[in-house]
């Protein structure tokens, strides 16, 4: 797919810049507020899915319980520890990164399959600073070129990111995050090895470093707190209520996975979407990626929000990571207008049909455009300004 973009860079930083500024001078106690009420929803579901959940394998149990696995992770331990609330003053320690899901917090604020350090470095840094090239530990076309490229029927490659949505959290994302974290660490170690891949058994024995890491940190106490505790306390009322709250949580467990997956995973996928081959250059070209490698849902209203996790603002989030949830939501229609201003695309679909889309590039119906370099038959002309340094980009939402 060819395409011609006539950008002024320069411009458009400047443009995202002042917007920038003007929302994070104006995030205060209402972003605090805001974020309490989506907690209190939060906890409602939580607490009405386990308490209804051994009466029998029922909807509204695996729903309320679902929304609230998806919810705690997607709303709040992405926007906390991605230092949405840090700046706003007198905010509690334990709504900050540095206090959310930290030591034993994280019994309270976010028990998952994935260990929190280990999804922070993962996701905040390799994943947005890296964002659909190579290195993209989150990039869906290569993660599943061994997919794409096989000579297995079509039929079964469906059937094989079926059975993908119902288990990516455990057996994709918790390794992937553990191994991320793992060579980032003997890498500042001066012990640096190779990157694990994800089907690498050094990553999945739990008698290696990384492998033991994944178990002890991430498998096991996610496993224990969700099918052994929170079921528990249904033994006092015989074991037929015990077997229905446990029933009702593995159901849980497969729906907040297909949720996680329809709503996170095809954010940078997609026949129209780019994936790039070269590192950002600089502050303007890394606000450029985030909007041409990135699509938005649709936007507004805390409700429909809160199903999305907020994640439908991915565009505004991903060219400013750090600001609050209701910031994202005043920002959505300015940096439309500011992509319109600039003839720049801006994707916003039904999250259904954008899965639809992921689901054709994974089976390898379809590719993904790639970013116009010196050796691309696709063109582009960029008015190009003074090139900084990668700091500086990073800067640009420190």
């Amino acid at each position: 797919m060819s395409k011609t973009l006539d950008i002024d860079l320069k411009a458009l930083e400047e443009d995202l810049n002042a917007l920038r500024d003007e929302l994070r001078a104006e995030m205060g106690e209402e972003d605090v507020a805001h974020l309490r009420k989506m907690m209190r929803w939060e906890r409602a579901a939580s607490f009405l899915g386990w308490a209804t959940s051994g009466i029998a394998p029922n909807p509204l149990s695996v729903g309320l319980l679902s929304t609230s696995k998806f919810t705690r992770w997607a709303m709040f331990a992405h926007h906390i520890l991605h230092r949405g609330y840090d700046k706003i003053e007198g905010v509690p320690e334990r709504l900050t990164s540095k206090g959310f899901a930290k030591g034993w917090r994280r019994a309270l604020d976010w028990v998952d399959w994935i260990e929190p350090d280990a999804w922070v470095h993962e996701h905040n840094f390799q994943h947005h600073y890296k964002l659909g090239e190579d290195h993209d530990p989150d990039q869906p076309e290569l993660n599943l070129e061994f997919l794409r490229d096989s000579k297995i029927p079509m039929p079964l490659r469906y059937a094989i990111v079926g059975f993908f949505m119902t288990t990516w959290k455990y057996l994709y994302y918790a390794p992937n995050t553990t191994g991320e974290l793992h060579y980032h660490q003997e890498k500042k170690r001066k012990k640096p090895g190779e990157r694990l891949e994800l089907f690498d058994i050094k990553l999945w024995l739990p008698f290696t470093t990384p492998g033991w890491k994944l178990w002890a940190r991430s498998w096991v106490p996610y496993f224990v707190f969700r099918f052994v505790v929170l079921p528990a306390p249904f033994l006092l009322f015989g074991p037929i209520p015990w077997a229905f709250s446990l029933t009702n949580m593995v159901l849980a467990e497969i729906l907040t996975n297909i949720h996680a997956f329809v709503v996170i995973v095809p954010n940078h996928a997609g026949d129209d979407v780019y994936r790039f081959e070269t590192p950002i250059s600089d502050r303007a070209e890394f606000y450029l990626r985030q909007i041409v490698g990135t699509v938005n849902y649709k936007t507004g209203g805390d409700f429909n929000d809160f199903m999305h996790g907020y994640l439908n603002y991915q565009i505004e989030h991903h060219v400013w990571p750090d600001l609050t949830m209701r910031a994202y939501q005043k920002a959505q229609p300015r940096v439309k207008e500011i992509c319109e201003k600039h003839g720049l695309p801006y994707i916003q679909e039904s999250v259904f049909k954008r899965c639809w889309k992921l689901i054709q590039i994974m089976v390898g119906k379809e590719s993904m455009m790639v970013w116009p370099d010196g050796n691309s038959e696709q063109e582009i002309d960029v008015i190009d300004t003074s090139v900084v340094s990668d700091a500086d980009v990073m800067a640009a939402t420190a």
